[in-house]
């Protein structure tokens, strides 16, 4: 697969099949993503893979969490409060098409809360990998990850992968350091669910759409 296909054709993927991913594929997309740019080439990112029964039982602790209405304690805040236009349009937008192709309607509030509640489970991929920082970092590695994580994307595509970025993975970031044993200091950015896409799904059939390159450039000569 070329690279523009690869950026062009990516999408989250919210339903995959039955079918594990090898540990020589997840170091392959590793081992790939690693060649991201960093600042003065610190090359902030440290990845925990969980699979089996390790993941299993992180995601149950997490769901127990969301389905007794725990509070989140992310470790940093992702949306501005409030979130204000255009974005606030885009982000409804998103929603829209997302439940539009489960056909779930805005008033259906169990079947929206069950279908939240899947994002616990990273969908039902065989891989989660969380993401994390060291807490003594800034802003500018925190960019550096965002390249990261698009890399880990990108290549996983080359293997036959597709995988969803999650930021609900990180609402509860002290249940996910526990599980794993990881010490406060590393701060957790979000969960990447990763395996092989049920193409068949319909939650997997929408795009979400994207603004044209006019509409945020501005050329100066």
């Amino acid at each position: 697969m070329d690279v523009l296909s690869a950026i062009k054709n990516r999408k989250s993927t919210r339903a995959f099949i039955d079918k594990q991913v090898s540990p020589q594929t997840i170091h392959d997309v590793l081992d790939a993503a690693r060649w991201a740019p960093s600042g003065a080439n610190i090359q902030p990112w440290k990845v925990a893979v969980t699979t089996s029964g390790t993941k299993t039982n992180l995601c149950l602790a997490l769901a127990d969490a969301f389905q007794s209405n725990s509070p989140s304690n992310a470790d940093y805040k992702y949306y501005a409060s409030p979130v204000e236009e255009p974005y606030l349009a885009r982000q409804r937008r998103c929603g829209a098409a997302l439940y539009g192709a489960l056909d779930i309607s805005r008033q259906d509030k169990k079947q929206r809360r069950a279908q939240w509640l899947k994002n616990y489970f990273a969908f039902d991929a065989p891989v989660i990998l969380f993401i994390f920082i060291d807490s003594s970092l800034e802003k500018g590695s925190w960019i550096d990850m965002g390249m990261f994580i698009q890399n880990i994307m990108l290549a996983a595509r080359g293997h036959g992968l597709e995988s969803c970025p999650q930021a609900s993975l990180a609402e509860y970031p002290d249940i996910v350091r526990s599980h794993l044993t990881i010490t406060d200091e590393q701060l957790l950015i979000c969960g990447i669910a990763l395996g092989y896409s049920d193409t068949t799904a319909a939650v997997n059939q929408y795009r979400t759409e994207r603004e044209s390159g006019d509409s945020f450039t501005s050329w100066h000569s």
